[in-house]
């Protein structure tokens, strides 16, 4: 389970994600509410502290929005905070809005994708690390668990050198639930790194998104992967070089491969000599534990990636 630090560098995410988080307008598409629903989330209510479904769960999945859908929260998120209500002290990037609350003194929060109220948030209580507290009314979220995550919302795989860099800037970016750091397109299961390493697998380095199609697109997350490495570097990124650092779009479907391939032919008619190759997707296997939100535990920046506009 990734427990990713998104606060650590909070203000990357606005810098690699230029979406516009306004209030969207109602939706044919969105859930019927109930009087209680609607009490809340429509007409910013608050339900009686501890009586919320979600206040003491613990199960592993992702909180969504009741009203949209929209992923909100992740389970690894999610604390004891004995307010009475459901505690985060992350979100999903660019999925929660917050302005000042009517009262004059709060900050509101909600959803970003439909405006919907989900609670308040609180800075400076020390709680967790984070020192952040979303403090949220279960009636204003669904659950999605860990078993059905996969078809709820959307994966990508993309391979651009060191995973530590390109897992950095893409967890960052709105939408997107988790980037998981691992080995993909070789041929020994559930390779190590020292293996990989050794050249004898087939594996390369690679990270797998999972991201919320309401939210993001395959598109901006695969334009976003060819603006945080150098396409044009083969078999290396920077200072790493090898084959397992080779740059490559694992394709899941025909739709993502004809968007990596339009994307490198409209880089290629602006000049550049891009090496990228699109593959179909294979077995993903994830990379040990301390491989896993490396520089935010580690709290610095990338050494062989960083952020060039390439498109525009």
């Amino acid at each position: 389970m990734k427990t990713v630090c998104m606060k650590i560098i909070g203000l990357t995410v606005a810098a690699l994600a230029a979406l516009s988080l306004a209030e969207a307008p109602m939706e044919a598409t969105w859930r019927k509410l109930t009087a209680d629903e609607e009490r809340v989330i429509v007409n910013k209510g608050t339900e009686k502290p501890f009586s919320g479904k979600y206040e003491k769960q613990t199960a592993q999945g992702v909180y969504t929005c009741r009203r949209c859908g929209a992923a909100l929260y992740r389970s690894e998120d999610k604390f004891v905070s004995e307010c009475g209500w459901p505690a985060f002290d992350a979100e999903v990037p660019g999925a929660v809005r917050q302005q000042k609350d009517a009262d004059g003194r709060r900050t509101e929060i909600l959803c970003a994708t439909c405006g919907g109220h989900l609670g308040h948030v609180f800075i400076g209580e020390r709680l967790t690390t984070r020192n952040t507290r979303h403090c949220v009314n279960s009636i204003s979220m669904d659950f999605v668990a860990e078993a059905a995550l996969d078809d709820r919302f959307q994966k990508a795989v993309f391979a651009g050198g060191c995973f530590w860099g390109v897992e950095f800037y893409l967890q960052q970016a709105r939408g997107v639930i988790r980037a998981v750091s691992g080995y993909t397109g070789g041929k020994t299961r559930n390779p190590t790194y020292e293996q990989v390493c050794g050249k004898h697998t087939g594996h390369i380095e690679a990270v797998e998104v999972l991201y919320d199609p309401q939210q993001t697109d395959y598109e901006t997350l695969a334009r976003l992967f060819f603006e945080i490495h150098d396409p044009t570097q083969v078999d290396r990124q920077g200072p790493d070089i090898g084959e397992q650092y080779r740059s490559v779009v694992f394709y899941r479907d025909d739709a993502q491969k004809e968007t990596a391939e339009k994307l490198i032919a409209l880089l290629r008619d602006k000049g550049f000599k891009v090496a990228t190759r699109v593959e179909p997707a294979s077995t993903f296997w994830p990379a040990e534990k301390y491989h896993q939100d490396y520089y935010f535990h580690k709290g610095t920046t990338p050494y062989c990636h960083r952020p060039v506009k390439r498109f525009e």
